[in-house]
């Protein structure tokens, strides 16, 4: 429930009806011509506005307070022709607009996504010493992911494109759950073990894009920020429930149980967004193909979907410094993170001397404080641009960015944390780990920067662009995670392994995006 002020001056109230205008939260649709309440009608139609977390701006939902209406108005006081109505309203998942429900829903998807893709983390430890796995071996096993996930990433943004961010996000989570349960029967065969992952990499490849899409077309730029964060910010509550959920698991009932539950989870997921129905998008020019095959009911076919791929405009995307800023930030972020998802926990638990549950938990707490700086970061990024502050100005001769700023914490936060955790200073281990996490949970940063610029500059074709930076963004995850391993075999050393890579591109990122990076809306014009 949610306590709801009204405050109406019922003798200016003809005034403002003509021209909609709208006080605080709510707007009448019905003229009050007499501020005697005994003569008002039983029942009026409202118009509220739901903040929801995301501040409403482009559209008001309708709804029928009927009973309710009369109930607020028994508590109403009259003083000077002004009326004050104090009382509750229901405030549910049935009265959120559809948009909402669907970036709710959008976000839950991710949460589950990461607990697919940390499980393994956890696993491998146990797995590695059942089937005899020395660090290579694990690391091959991990980094299979990211095969499938880099190979889903340019026909994901084009499928969403096409069919929608929403057709395309559902089948994404039913692929990846189910390859997810078939791990622990296929972990003694390693071919089999492999593409189990590589299916998993596939089915959560295409959801980044589809998401994109998705906040592209229903989400407005002053909101976007906000949206994104909290979609991308359920990565961060996936690797937190995952990393906290499969240790007694683990222990209490084998290292398979995560497989099979986790994919359970995604099953579940996807029969209940059956129940989301979609909302119209903000530009009914950038609605998905699929849709407007629809409207003229006609068949999609395989010469249309070609045609689609056609009129693409790939070679003005690669002439663009934004878009090469955008895939070189995307695959220096990527390293740092991708890198220490997958091997932090071994980490901890060689360099603090933890068990399997105690690693996991001091694992969890990168991600932990990431949730809060995101939203952090996105209630600044998203004020910043609603109060007036362009996305790309030019001041003093430097570009001065919303985009860039919160890039550039993201960036050389974990960088500078990295170095210190690397040299040996002498510090007590639960300091190196105090100020780890603190350093990647500033790269959240990234979530109001980078992830947002596909959108900021291009709202039609941005699951593409997605797609294009993810594919790179998803090759340290096939060399980074890999080569960690290797060198990590070869000279034993987590600040070779691990860090001195991380730090050399995080720091490489920031020139690049300072000198590149632009949310400027382009065209994108297509070349022959």
């Amino acid at each position: 429930m949610a306590k709801l002020t009204l405050r109406t001056d019922y003798n200016n109230i003809n005034s403002l009806l003509p021209h909609h205008k709208t006080h605080q939260s709510l707007t009448f649709k019905t003229c009050f011509r007499n501020p005697n309440l005994s003569l008002l009608p039983l029942k009026h139609r409202f118009k509220f506005k739901f903040s929801c977390s995301i501040k409403e701006k482009e559209r008001e939902d309708v709804v029928d307070t009927s009973e309710r209406v009369v109930k607020q108005l028994s508590d109403t006081k009259i003083s000077n022709g002004s009326s004050e109505i104090l009382g509750t309203f229901d405030f549910n998942w049935k009265n959120l607009p559809q948009r909402y429900k669907m970036i709710g829903t959008t976000s839950l998807a991710f949460v589950i996504c990461n607990m697919d893709k940390v499980n393994l983390s956890i696993a491998i430890i146990p797995m590695s010493h059942q089937f005899g796995w020395n660090s290579s071996v694990a690391g091959l096993v991990q980094s299979s992911f990211f095969w499938g996930y880099a190979l889903s990433q340019l026909p994901g943004g084009w499928l969403a494109k096409v069919f929608g961010g929403r057709v395309v996000l559902q089948y994404g989570v039913l692929v990846w759950s189910l390859a997810t349960a078939c791990v622990p029967l296929l972990a003694g065969f390693m071919p089999g073990l492999v593409f189990s992952r590589i299916l998993v990499g596939i089915g959560e490849g295409v959801s980044p894009s589809a998401a994109t899409d998705l906040i592209a077309r229903l989400i407005p730029l002053d909101e976007r920020s906000r949206a994104v964060s909290f979609v991308f910010g359920g990565l961060s509550v996936g690797s937190v429930a995952g990393l906290l959920l499969a240790p007694p698991l683990i222990q209490n009932f084998g290292w398979d149980s995560v497989f099979y539950l986790f994919g359970l989870l995604g099953v579940a997921w996807f029969l209940g967004f059956q129940l989301v129905t979609d909302e119209t998008p903000l530009d009914v020019a950038t609605a998905p193909r699929s849709q407007s095959l629809a409207i003229e009911k006609s068949n999609t076919s395989l010469d249309e979907l070609s045609e689609s791929l056609k009129t693409v405009p790939w070679k003005a995307f690669f002439q663009s410094k934004a878009v090469w800023a955008m895939i070189y930030a995307h695959f220096c972020g990527s390293w740092g993170h991708y890198t220490c998802l997958s091997w932090l926990p071994t980490y901890f638990s060689e360099v603090l001397d933890l068990n399997l549950t105690e690693a996991a938990w001091v694992s969890v707490l990168p991600p932990l404080a990431s949730i809060m700086v995101t939203s952090i970061a996105a209630q600044v990024a998203d004020k910043l641009i609603s109060s007036g502050t362009e996305t790309t100005v030019v001041c003093k001769q430097r570009c001065v960015c919303v985009r860039k700023l919160c890039q550039t914490i993201a960036f050389l936060s974990p960088a500078a944390c990295m170095t210190l955790s690397s040299v040996d200073l002498g510090l007590p281990p639960w300091e190196v780990v105090a100020i780890l996490t603190g350093g990647l949970a500033l790269s959240s940063f990234a979530l109001s920067g980078l992830y947002c610029t596909h959108q900021d500059i291009s709202p039609e074709y941005a699951s593409i662009l997605l797609g294009i930076t993810n594919t790179v963004g998803a090759v340290p995850g096939i060399v980074g995670v890999a080569l960690t391993g290797y060198l990590l075999d070869i000279t034993h050393s987590w600040s070779i392994a691990l860090f001195a890579p991380s730090i050399f591109f995080y720091l490489t990122g920031t020139v690049v995006w300072l000198t590149f990076a632009s949310s400027k809306p382009q065209t994108f014009l297509k070349r022959d």
